[in-house]
């Protein structure tokens, strides 16, 4: 493993007294030839204080976490942020994912060390000076099998490892191993137990991070986890009219769209922010679906169909939002993409006037076009093996005219202002409001694009209203 030259200083200096190991994530994402983004160190055989005095002259050290035997480094150097820790005893003590007593415990071996992570995967340790690869659970050979496996039964004692590993399978397309799931599913109801803030944060990662979005939901599937999220666990079952869907129903068509959003260049390249917001847009995209689904005739048919589900959506996904603990901001964008996701297939084949454009562009907000663009793309391609050229092509010929008036990452601003009117002698009133919403309508419509012409319209306006000006 290439290491920072910073790290490895400090390596040296610990080197002196202890026995350094690079443990965690960072050897797991090395081992899967990824470039590691994190660098823990666990020390045996050294106290806290020599570990703290050997570290110190590299940096600022936090030792908030003094109790737990962790001290965090921010290098003069580089500023990374490194973290340093003993090996310890984890007991439990309580319920929830906080009741465990911690006791750092420098004499641990490296098998009685890894004991404590929870998949064998995360269990695998590295000699940084000689680059032996110490892994007393096996966790390479799972790693080669794309297994997650828990590391002993004191899984079950923090249910927050059943969310890891929705979040981790996702991430690197791993399986969840019969055992484990068998585990997980013994702890179903410490669900409870869960600070939501700690449920956010595996949710979080799934949006920002997944690979392969689809094998996290089929891991709560398999942990008996999905009743806990009850949006998602209703679509399982929800049938589809097989000549639109033949992939199956709606909990199988969402895996394969969330799995094509995901392989899209945009959504690979865009914000952490903007693919968590486009991930649980196609996640709750057919949330309406359950409560509207029914087998009726349809074209002198009958079919499976589910009217209006877009509009029954946008309030379960909020709901979904606010209990996973979701920051209030994605309420807003991800219900507007849900409720609009069909948009391109309303109205004459293949067109989008500009006052269409415009409107939609103001609904999304603060979601925008290009945002439900990929929305609407990920839906189209997650009915394999069906595919629909026609689709795509509504949804560019959509994108094209957002790109032409400058609309498809924004929304409108309104043109005319209430500067407008008092320039015009209209004093300060009640009627403000009434003015400037006409005004803004009008300009939705392309009664006029500029300010020019929106003083001009308003103008007209106040005449034809015989409001007159003053």
């Amino acid at each position: 493993m290439t290491l920072p030259a910073d790290l490895r200083a400090m390596l040296e200096a610990v080197r002196r007294t202890g026995r350094p190991r690079l443990v965690g994530g960072g050897v797991r994402d090395w081992l899967l030839g990824l470039e590691p983004k994190d660098f823990d160190v666990e020390v045996a055989g050294v106290d806290f204080e020599q570990l703290h005095r050997a570290l110190a002259r590299f940096g600022a050290t936090d030792v908030v976490g003094r109790s737990f035997g962790v001290i965090k480094v921010r290098s003069a150097a580089t500023g990374a942020d490194y973290d340093f820790s003993l090996p310890r005893r984890e007991s439990k003590t309580g319920a929830g994912h906080r009741g465990f007593a911690v006791a750092p415990d420098p004499r641990l071996s490296d098998a009685e060390a890894a004991a404590r992570r929870d998949f064998t995967v995360n269990a695998i340790a590295c000699d940084p000076f000689t680059g032996e690869i110490i892994d007393p659970f096996h966790g390479r050979a799972d790693l080669a099998a794309r297994i997650l496996r828990h590391t002993s039964a004191a899984f079950v004692e923090d249910p927050l490892r059943v969310l890891r590993a929705f979040q981790l399978a996702a991430r690197f397309d791993f399986s969840l191993a019969p055992e484990t799931a068998a585990l997980c599913r013994s702890i179903a109801d410490a669900y409870a137990e869960l600070p939501v803030e700690r449920v956010w944060g595996e949710w979080a990662k799934w949006a920002e991070k997944a690979q392969k979005p689809s094998r996290g939901l089929a891991v709560l599937e398999e942990a008996g986890w999905l009743r806990h999220f009850p949006e998602i666990a209703a679509l399982r079952g929800t049938p589809q009219d097989p000549a639109w869907h033949p992939e199956g129903d709606v909990f199988t068509h969402t895996q394969h769209c969330l799995d094509a959003l995901v392989s899209l260049d945009e959504w690979r390249r865009a914000a952490p922010e903007r693919r968590r917001g486009l991930m649980f847009a196609v996640l709750a995209h057919d949330f309406g679906k359950p409560a509207t689904t029914a087998y009726a005739e349809k074209r002198g048919a009958m079919h499976w169909i589910s009217p209006g589900h877009e509009a029954a959506g946008g309030p379960l996904a909020a709901g979904f939002l606010r209990r996973i603990g979701a920051p209030l901001e994605l309420d807003a964008p991800v219900s507007a993409l849900v409720v609009n996701h069909l948009v391109h297939h309303h109205g004459p084949a293949g067109t989008f006037s500009e006052t269409q454009v415009r409107r939609l562009a103001r609904r999304l907000a603060p979601a925008t076009i290009d945002d439900l663009a990929l929305v609407m793309t990920a839906d189209s391609l997650g009915r394999p093996p069906l595919s629909s050229p026609a689709t795509l092509a509504l949804i560019a010929a959509l994108r094209s005219t957002a790109h032409a008036l400058a609309l498809a990452g924004t929304a409108p601003r309104p043109i005319v202002l209430g500067r407008h009117l008092l320039a015009l002698g209209r004093p300060a009133g009640p009627e403000f409001k009434r003015i400037l919403d006409a005004a803004f309508e009008a300009q939705l419509d392309g009664a006029f694009q500029d300010e020019a012409g929106g003083v001009a319209w308003l103008r007209r306006h106040l005449q034809e209203t015989h409001s007159g000006l003053a």
